[in-house]
């Protein structure tokens, strides 16, 4: 019966039903953000509601899933044609760089892609996050957060735009026509291509299973929150990703997925690269928001049935092997 109590709530949760405020601490309304990573991306709140059927099991299985909604899903590979990485600048060359990351969140691969390229040097914290303890230190209660030497840097396209005029202050410093197209792509990652993902990873029950194994397997969990995670969270984003579709016009999530990616290469307008020669910022930003899902079934089937598996190829190439160490 506990069991069943738990799947109640999570699947209320799902539907978006409402809330009864709560009068004490442990039926506190949880609230989930959906990317939520600091960047002006999709927030998608769902309450957990408290019933007269709620117990111990149900409330520990929602909070479970209200911070197991703070994930995309990742898995990456780093083979690939070789390229010539940039180098740190002589004048850049920070002592001690740490991640306060997801492992599955897009934006904080996003950073990572910059990191590797750059071969910057750097340490992970894997951020519990129902717990959040690994993050309390910090005003800023969201990932990515990025310390540089004692500075603290948060937001992803803020993070990558204070690094990228650390190590390339003179570039990041002209106003030229190649910006406008890069800055225009980088947006266009984080208002529209990342908003495809969900529908698409949660697609159907074996794909949502499939994610959250990955989620729960690269995660910061405790052996039980692993897992009622796995199924619960699955159960519940599965519900949860039809809402996506509905909020950001996806009739078909395979064929937006796929329109994103060919668009993206005609971008490329022949190019190795939207920078042309090597890869500019642009160009970081869609791998690092794809080289999570690359070897799920949905980043299987996009490149596939896209012209895309190139472009990645090279990018993993270039990017390389990850600079990064656990704290």
């Amino acid at each position: 019966m506990r069991r069943l109590s738990g799947l109640a709530a999570i699947f209320q949760a799902a539907k978006g039903v409402g809330a009864v405020p709560a009068r004490t601490a442990e039926y506190r309304m949880v609230q989930s953000a959906l990317y939520s990573t600091g960047n002006n991306s999709s927030v998608m709140s769902h309450v957990l509601s408290h019933t007269k059927h709620d117990d111990q099991s149900s409330r520990a299985a929602a909070r479970v899933v209200s911070g197991t909604m703070l994930f995309s899903v990742a898995a990456s590979t780093l083979a690939g044609e070789a390229h010539a990485k940039e180098p740190i600048p002589p004048k850049f060359r920070p002592n001690d760089v740490v991640l306060y990351q997801y492992e599955a969140c897009p934006f904080c691969n996003k950073v990572k892609a910059f990191l590797d390229y750059y071969d910057i040097p750097y340490k992970i914290v894997e951020v519990n996050p129902i717990s959040k303890n690994e993050i309390k230190w910090s005003d800023y209660k969201k990932v990515p957060i990025l310390m540089v030497d004692g500075e603290q840097m948060v937001d992803s396209s803020d993070i990558v735009d204070k690094l990228f005029q650390k190590v390339c202050p003179q570039v990041a410093a002209k106003s030229t026509s190649d910006n406008d197209e890069e800055n225009k792509w980088r947006k266009w990652v984080d208002n529209h291509l990342v908003h495809i993902l969900s529908p698409n990873i949660y697609r159907s029950a074996s794909e949502a299973l499939e994610s959250f194994d990955y989620i729960t397997t690269q995660g910061n969990f405790s052996f039980y929150e692993r897992t009622v995670a796995k199924y619960a969270g699955a159960t519940a984003m599965y519900f949860v990703s039809k809402k996506l579709k509905k909020k950001y016009n996806i009739t078909d999530e395979r064929a937006a997925l796929y329109e994103a990616a060919e668009t993206w290469v005609d971008a490329l307008n022949g190019r190795d690269f939207l920078g042309g020669s090597k890869p500019n910022l642009a160009d970081l930003a869609v791998f690092g928001v794809l080289r999570p899902i690359r070897n799920l079934k949905s980043g299987k089937d996009m490149v596939a049935n896209t012209r895309i598996g190139d472009w990645y190829s090279r990018m993993e190439g270039a990017v390389g092997q990850p600079s990064k160490v656990q704290a």
